[in-house]
């Protein structure tokens, strides 16, 4: 089977997580407590029929929710006996509001709470602060670029969180995997470097060695001099040039820039290095060189660099997309057993027209 969304309101197909089905059901991922209490039911002989909700603390967008649908399908006890409803990866929910239900015998899913919530945390995180990125730079495009922040075990789930809220593009082919794409690039430091430091002739060599069909998207900072080794690039590519990367650290003040020091904080990539860069190249007849800005963006600087109309074509972003910046944490409640009501003081059960019968 093809990895990758189905069209319209379909969902994953549970093969395509390749989960520990052996150890998730043996409850090896599973907090102690809850393997302990499906080890007491089972030994007492005593097997409740409950309704389980599941919300999330805070509003966002839902990700996550075909991985939790799969681990209850492949790995409860009796998947027959349950009844499962829930939202969809991509719906944007309410905070309080609940995204999934499960009923039948407790004892059949009692292991599997820690592995659902988790899915479904860290695909919520994953693909809110990446909607809020996206929403910020729209129409633009973002890339998203937190691999090397991140443990590479994660790569596939983000990736597809980051796919599910709209990122134009991820940078590991394993980050593509669920959706059936593949990552992109740019010329990195490290080739440069390799190439003596010499952009332009390594950008050539991109360029000659890779299919035609790879954009190249040249890094330009490694002299500190965006201005001219984006022209020297451009004028050594010509057409198959399709964009530089600027990329300014933090700590560095571009060679543009210093003429211009006064009124604005000249570190990293700021307004007037896009706006020199953009000006070297359409005067130099290289108007289609579109720019890519990255380092350190996050929403609340892409939406300065929207509204200042800072000419940046897409944006690259990383570790703010993987950085915990709100409360995602997912909560699960019984809240009625053998048909009473029995949620704790403090729950109630909610019910949500929205959620959809998992078949």
């Amino acid at each position: 089977m093809k990895a990758g969304r189905p069209v319209g309101r379909g969902r994953l197909h549970p093969a395509v997580f390749d989960l520990p089905v052996d150890a998730m059901s043996a409850g090896e991922y599973s907090d102690r407590y809850f393997v302990n209490a499906r080890e007491v039911l089972k030994a007492d002989g005593h097997s409740p029929d409950v309704l389980m909700q599941v919300f999330c603390r805070s509003e966002g967008w839902l990700c996550g929710m075909d991985e939790a649908i799969a681990i209850v399908e492949l790995a409860s006890e009796d998947r027959d006996a349950l009844t499962v409803r829930a939202l969809h990866d991509g719906d944007a929910i309410a905070a309080l509001e609940t995204v999934m239900t499960i009923e039948g015998p407790y004892d059949a899913f009692a292991h599997l709470e820690t592995l659902c919530l988790g899915a479904m945390a860290r695909g919520t995180r994953i693909a809110t602060q990446t909607k809020r990125v996206v929403e910020a730079a729209a129409p633009k495009e973002v890339l998203f670029f937190p691999a090397r922040h991140d443990h590479w075990q994660l790569q596939t789930r983000d990736g597809y969180a980051a796919h599910v809220a709209g990122a134009s593009s991820v940078s590991t082919d394993m980050q593509a995997k669920w959706w059936g794409g593949r990552g992109i690039g740019t010329l990195p430091h490290a080739a440069i470097a390799a190439y003596g430091g010499n952009t332009a002739l390594a950008a050539r060599k991109f360029a000659e060695h890779l299919a035609p069909d790879i954009p190249i998207v040249a890094l330009v900072d490694f002299d500190n001099d965006s201005v001219g080794t984006a022209l020297a690039v451009a004028r050594a590519l010509g057409p198959r040039l399709y964009g530089v990367r600027l990329d300014t650290s933090g700590s560095m003040v571009d060679k543009s820039v210093i003429p211009q020091m006064g009124q604005f904080d000249p570190r990293g990539v700021n307004a007037p290095l896009v706006h020199n860069v953009r000006s070297a190249l359409d005067e130099a007849g290289f108007s289609e060189v579109r720019i890519v800005a990255s380092g350190g963006f996050n929403e609340e600087r892409i939406r300065r660099f929207e509204r200042e109309r800072v000419p940046v074509d897409a944006y690259g972003v990383g570790s703010s997309l993987v950085a915990n910046q709100g409360d995602f944490d997912f909560t699960a409640d019984i809240v009625r057993t053998d048909g009473r009501a029995s949620a704790k003081v403090g729950r109630v059960e909610r019910s949500n027209p929205r959620l959809e019968l998992v078949r």
